[in-house]
């Protein structure tokens, strides 16, 4: 993501520049501080002004402009490409695509939401290896009436998000499109540790996860519903639904405690745990008795007459960890046991079902 020229900058007329300058103070009240305020594009007509009227690097200009770099970035954007720290040798990469109308809807989550999203579940997915995530880099593809005000949300969104981990957002590009579409691909640096696959699980280890679980799923179900919750539980399923929160440090943590087998939940956990299951050539049982259900959770599963259960096992994009650990490893409590490894090859639920469930982008 090029940083903008002193000739370009020359170039954009003074009624755009002043327009941007409204916009950044209005936009920084409205968008960047309570989350509240996050649903609000913007309090000021004067942020009509959209990403055609400022150009593309106009854009880029304003998007680097919020975006800080952290000590992993050695050369940030400017160039043609950006430098990112490897201190251990090897670089973990992961990367992951975003489309308006399929991940998300930004009549249901605001800009600085789907950054905070796009960011969360890349930079966990880096985390399910063991690793540290170091840096994303991002592609933006948008039409040119999206609001600049909405292009300041998602950029706080994707910095705040990053800041919980120690990333940045080293670079990226930016193009025309028919739909907001966002492209992330994440970095890592594994600290010394090998990296924790999905194929090393065995017959009478444990299965824990760490995160939360069904949350997603919830707020999803309340939306498709028609039902926006101002407070209270249902709430706080939606805002799961918007902004996941992975739990990116139980990764490391995973690595350093001999985890044999981890992955991210994006798909639903069902799902996941088959590709453990496939990848090690063994069989899993859950307890579904194991499984906390969450205050929202369950407040949602009331109101919908819906089955919490069932959102924990398939609904997908909570980016919990799951992990296979050898059964002498002492957890701690932010780990919880829910299964065993056992010969076989598939995931059962006892008592409950046997199929996979969770998210196919090419069957729903």
């Amino acid at each position: 993501m090029p940083a903008i020229s002193r000739a370009t900058a020359a170039a954009l007329p003074t009624s755009v520049w002043i327009r941007m300058y409204a916009c950044t103070i209005t936009s920084s009240r409205a968008i960047g501080s309570a989350p509240k305020g996050h649903r609000t594009l913007c309090a000021d007509r004067r942020c009509a002004i959209t990403v055609g009227d400022l150009g593309e690097f106009g854009v880029v200009a304003r998007i680097t402009g919020r975006l800080p770099q952290g000590e992993s970035v050695l050369l940030g954007p400017g160039d043609d490409a950006a430098v990112v720290r490897a201190p251990d040798g090897r670089v973990v990469v992961s990367t992951d695509l975003l489309i308006e109308g399929r991940h998300f809807r930004r009549h249901w989550s605001s800009a600085y939401d789907v950054g905070r999203k796009a960011a969360a579940q890349n930079l966990s997915d880096v985390a399910a290896m063991g690793a540290i995530p170091t840096a994303l880099v991002v592609g933006l593809g948008m039409p040119p009436d999206v609001p600049v005000a909405w292009v300041d949300g998602l950029a706080d969104g994707f910095r705040e998000e990053c800041a919980l981990v120690g990333a940045s957002v080293a670079g990226g590009d930016i193009t025309r499109s028919e739909l907001v579409v966002i492209g992330v691909t994440a970095l890592g640096d594994l600290g010394g540790h090998a990296p924790v696959t999905r194929s090393g699980a065995r017959p009478g280890q444990v299965v824990a996860f760490a995160g939360r679980l069904g949350y997603a799923a919830a707020g999803l179900a309340l939306l498709e519903a028609g039902l926006e919750p101002e407070g209270g539980p249902l709430l706080e399923a939606v805002e799961g639904h918007r902004r996941p929160r992975p739990p990116y440090a139980c990764g490391p943590e995973a690595a350093r405690m001999g985890a044999a087998a981890m992955l991210d939940v994006s798909d639903g956990l069902l799902q996941d745990l088959g590709h453990v299951a496939a990848a090690s050539g063994v069989g899993i049982t859950l307890d579904p008795t194991a499984f906390p259900i969450g205050e929202p959770v369950a407040a949602a599963a009331k109101e919908l007459g819906a089955d919490p259960v069932e959102w924990v096992l398939t609904g997908g994009e909570d980016h919990a960890l799951a992990a296979v650990f050898p059964p002498e490893v002492r957890l701690p409590p932010h780990w919880t046991v829910v299964g065993h490894v056992v010969e076989g090859a598939k995931v059962q639920v006892a008592g409950r079902m046997t199929g996979l469930g969770g998210w196919d982008h090419f069957r729903e």
